[in-house]
């Protein structure tokens, strides 16, 4: 995991737009979608969903929680984000456990 020192700033509608460089290096072509994730005292992660549907998001949870360190992310932050999304009936987290 890559941690790119580049400041990104929200426009009016809280969009933002992910470099070019960045695009091309992962492959994110237009249209791309992303699972957003909100950690805790910490800020946002996106994370590209691959052509293929992705019917569980546990691998996705453990690979944030291996690199927590890497992109300077709290651990606890990350379990008390799962719990809070479990807990919401319309979350993504749902299938987590």
């Amino acid at each position: 995991m890559r941690k790119y020192a580049k400041i990104l700033q929200s426009d009016k509608r809280g969009q933002i737009v992910i470099p070019k460089d960045v695009r091309r290096e992962l492959n994110i072509d237009d249209g791309a979608g992303f699972y957003l994730y909100v950690i805790e005292n910490e800020g946002i992660l996106l994370k590209t969903i691959p052509n293929k549907d992705l019917t569980e998001q546990n691998h996705i949870v453990r690979e944030i929680e291996v690199n927590a360190d890497k992109i300077d992310i709290k651990k606890q932050n990350i379990d008390k984000s799962v719990e809070n999304y479990k807990k919401k009936s319309k979350s993504n987290f749902e299938n987590i456990t």
